[in-house]
């Protein structure tokens, strides 16, 4: 009977053209021991090479798109990706430079885009994280950590109140809730919505949506529905929520508009509802709210994508052009005048609507940049 003999597998790496021998090996009698070294310091090469190819991918720089629109999405693609892999002292420093108002009670700050408030699956950095640092920066070691006063969606930019006690946070808290706070946002909408000024009150609730993609989103809740050419009367759902928004359009062309928007209520997702499956005119960047059957890229018309120098392949990196642009908060604390907070739209606001042939109010032609860093007014 023969002696058993060693088998070795090799493996080929493709693409590499190179045979990088036994990754692993069958031992059956001790003279194959050297063999099982040589296959072991083998699998150790073959390892680290497969890890330096995947270091060399992570490195190599993306080709730059001649368009600068396709320029400026990958840029802020790539900034926002930085923000949740930054160090939290580079975060806060970054928030710092974006101050637009600070005394005793209060620090508002620029958020930017992408950035989310609070921590959840998948996030690896966020602003409550970091509110301690901040504090530190701004009082110095002893500082105690600043508190949220509301919140902004990841995808929304501008004014954001943070308190420095948390009794003032709990006050400002309250007048949002008890909607004595004026918001006033801007939004950059597809198609344009009639009439040109006025009022959606319509209730919104969350429903599961039936599909391949089986996922949650806010919809609308009306209160009349059509039957046979009548409005009659719909059953109120248990679980709808009162939502009001005020809207005036400040520019226009035929297939965009910028939009003001003064929410009533504080429902979540509100205005983005309210704008897309309201009004027709969903919000420019709103991948989840411009079709409720399913979760994909906005659709654009020819037109539009034509003046943002944009393919629809191209159309998932458009960002959400929705920007918180001014808070009004009524008397508090030691103050005893309303203090009017306003933040500039981001600069790749700015550009979008300059693409699309829209104006500005003219105290507000120039943008922030992605960092949250404002221009002083």
């Amino acid at each position: 009977m023969a002696a058993p003999s060693c088998n070795a597998l090799g493996l080929w790496v493709r693409g590499s053209g190179q045979w990088l021998g036994s990754s692993f090996t069958l031992i059956s009698q001790p003279f194959c021991s050297a063999a099982a070294a040589s296959g072991t310091l083998n699998a150790q090469r073959l390892a680290e090479k497969l890890r330096a190819q995947k270091q060399e991918q992570k490195t190599k720089k993306q080709p730059v798109p001649t368009n600068p629109v396709q320029r400026r999405v990958q840029e802020l693609v790539r900034f926002t990706q930085q923000l949740q892999r930054v160090h939290p002292n580079v975060l806060a420093k970054a928030l710092s430079r974006g101050i637009v108002h600070q005394d005793k009670d209060l620090v508002v700050i620029n958020k930017p885009y992408g950035l989310p408030v609070h921590g959840g699956p998948g996030v690896q950095l966020c602003i409550s994280d970091v509110l301690p640092i901040l504090a530190k920066m701004l009082r110095g070691h002893k500082a105690e950590p600043l508190h949220l006063c509301h919140r902004l969606d990841k995808e929304t930019t501008g004014v954001m109140v943070l308190a420095w006690e948390k009794e003032v946070a709990h006050q400002v808290h309250e007048l949002f809730r008890t909607r004595q706070v004026a918001k006033k946002y801007w939004a950059i909408t597809v198609r344009v919505p009639v009439p040109p000024a006025g009022v959606v009150d319509i209730p919104i609730i969350e429903k599961e949506v039936q599909g391949q993609q089986q996922h949650y989103k806010m919809t609308l809740s009306p209160g009349y529905r059509m039957d046979d050419g009548k409005m009659v009367r719909a059953r109120t759902s248990r679980g709808a929520h009162i939502a009001v928004t005020q809207y005036q359009v400040l520019s226009s062309t035929l297939s965009s508009a910028l939009l003001e928007l003064q929410p009533i209520t504080g429902i979540k997702h509100q205005l983005r509802v309210h704008l897309s499956f309201g009004l027709d005119c969903p919000i420019l960047g709103d991948h989840k709210y411009s079709d409720w059957n399913k979760l994909a890229p906005q659709k654009l018309c020819v037109g539009t994508l034509r003046k943002l120098g944009l393919k629809q392949a191209k159309a998932r990196h458009i960002p959400l052009h929705l920007h918180a642009h001014q808070l009004i908060l009524p008397a508090l604390a030691s103050r005893k005048e309303e203090l009017s907070l306003v933040c500039k739209p981001p600069r790749y606001f700015v550009c979008s609507l300059k693409r699309l042939g829209l104006q500005m109010p003219s105290q507000d032609q120039s943008g922030d940049d992605e960092a949250g860093r404002p221009r002083a007014q």
